[in-house]
Order: C-alpha cells, then structure tokens, then sequence
C-alpha cells in the first residue's frame, strides 16, 4: 500500500450538474471552496473544469495530492471511470488525464465512497467500523465500509444498491433495465408520485398545488417537503411510500451487509422524519429475524453536500 499523504488535500465531486471542489485538512474541515456547472455532455471539457478549478485552489494552498470523486464507475486500479450514466465518461482513463497536468498524486473514487469514507471518517458514522451510506437524491447512490474499510468489490464497482430490481419488470430505470430500487425510493420517485398524485386527486393536494400555482407538472422536491410539513394529505403520503420503499431496501442491505449503522443522506433525506419515521418502521416489518436481533440505526447524514468532496480529500491522503 501507497504511504499515506500528510498536509492538505483538494477534494473535487464531480456529478451531473455541477463540481464542487474544495481544500480540505487531515480533520475534514474544508478550508477554501469553488464550483462549476458540469459541462456533462464532453469528457474533455469536464476534464479541462476539474484541472481548472483544482488550479484555482492550488493558487492559494500547498496541497500534497488531489482526490477526486466520480459520479460512474471507477475500476479497481481506480483509475478509469468504466461508465457515467449521467456524465459522456466511457473507460475513460480519469487519473492518468488529469496527473499529465497534476504534479501531486491522483486518486479516482466513486463519489457515493467517497461520501461514505467521509461520513465514517467526520459526519454521522464517525469511528464506526460497518457502514452503509445510501444518498437519496436524483437516483439511489452508495457506499459501504467493512472493518474501517470501503468496501469496493472485485472490479471495484461494489455498492450500486441503487440498481437492485425490487419490482420484477417494474419502471424502467436509467441503467436500462425496469424495477430498480431508485425508482421508488428516490427524489424523482417522490417528485413523481406526488405529480402523478396531485393531478388525479386535486382535492386533497391543496397545499401541493398552491405551491405550484395550481400545476401539477411544476411540483418539485422542495414543495413536496413543504407541503407535508403543512399536513397536505397527498404530500404525506407521498413520503410515506417512498421511505416504506426505501426502509424495505434497508431491510435487504442488512440481510446482505449487517451494518451496524444506515446513514440516509441526499436531499430527499433533508426531510427528516417525514422520511425516515416511514423507512424505520418498514425496516423494523422487513427486516429477516428482526424480533431476534439487533437492529442497526438509520441516521441522518451530517456532511450534506460536501460529504463527497470531503472524502474525496481524505481518501487522497489515504491512497
């Protein structure tokens, strides 16, 4: 294994939208920050935007190595972006890319590791060994920590829980293949549902659609939110199947995996209990043994939105 880096680390998290980077010390504090839309649809230009930004940073700090975190697939060398469905990476060759121009050590790591290792390492599993981050947001993204360690499988694509088929030829995913658990538990499921809702029951989605002046199809995340904390009937319900859907995921990761502590993190999980009350108790209903064993807790993440690019600093210092 590579000697661990000392000194100050840039971390860059790279997603569909945008790219947050930020220099970050050896206690998870971020000390200086940028960010960029991601311009998604080039590789060369994504590329070009994170050497950009890291320069920009560079600028100002002495930094000892750049890690950077991945919305794909990274290979076990964690080196290549093997796949992106949200970005124009195919086998791209990431690291040997940016270390042409990058004079520190590069590392590459999914972006859901990376907010897991962050979230154990700083946020709401710190110093806990057996870890599963599950981020709720667009779609399903996580990561899983073993004895202290990511956990990234033999081809190093581990942890894609997001792509587990829950409903046999259900709703057609992202990935190309139907029933994925993302589809169901996620943000655009909640976002859906409550669209889908709100247009066939008007009448009990009063709040929901005073938000959205009365359209349907302009129903956000966000209104969502706010429209069940003001007790609007199709909104609560919304939440109630999606965290039922997500706690029944749960319940499968731990038969699997049998972490000692789920940490829901993603901005459908910024709802708090109006999510994680419904997953808890279907976990609890799920859960195979569940009157004979312990279960472990689901936390709230601590980190947010720079739990990536958090993890990706530190796991540059811990190549």
């Amino acid at each position: 294994m590579t000697a661990a880096v000392t000194g100050l680390t840039i971390g860059v998290d790279v997603g569909g939208t945008k790219v947050a980077a930020g220099v970050v010390d050896d206690s998870g504090q971020v000390l200086a920050r940028t960010r960029r839309a991601t311009p998604s649809h080039s590789p060369d230009a994504t590329e070009d935007l994170i050497l950009e930004v890291v320069a920009e940073l560079r600028s100002s700090y002495d930094v000892a190595a750049v890690g950077v975190g991945a919305a794909g697939w990274v290979d076990a060398a964690r080196s290549r972006v093997v796949y992106a469905p949200n970005l124009a990476w195919r086998d791209e060759p990431l690291r040997d890319r940016l270390a042409e121009t990058i004079d520190v050590p590069v590392v590459i790591e999914n972006d859901a590791n990376a907010a897991a290792w962050a979230e154990h390492r700083f946020g709401a599993a710190r110093g806990m060994p057996h870890v599963v981050l599950v981020t709720a947001g667009t779609g399903i993204g996580s990561g899983i920590v073993v004895d202290g360690a990511l956990y990234r499988g033999g081809f190093g694509m581990a942890g894609e829980a997001g792509h587990m088929t829950v409903v046999r030829d259900g709703l057609r995913c992202g990935c190309g293949q139907r029933g994925c658990w993302e589809q169901y538990a996620s943000g655009n499921a909640l976002v859906r549902l409550a669209r889908e809702r709100a247009s066939a029951e008007p009448e009990r989605a009063t709040v929901l659609l005073d938000l959205a002046h009365g359209d349907p199809t302009a129903i956000d995340g966000t209104e969502v939110t706010a429209a069940a904390e003001s007790g609007d009937a199709v909104a609560l319900e919304c939440f109630a199947d999606v965290g039922r859907w997500l706690g029944e995921g749960l319940a499968d990761l731990a038969a699997l995996l049998d972490p000692s502590v789920f940490v829901v993190g993603g901005g459908v999980a910024d709802a708090g209990e109006l999510l994680l009350g419904p997953a808890r108790t279907s976990y609890a209903a799920r859960l195979t043994g569940g009157t004979h064993r312990t279960h472990a807790e689901i936390r709230v993440a601590e980190l947010g939105n720079e739990a990536g690019l958090v993890g990706a600093a530190d796991l540059a210092r811990h190549p």
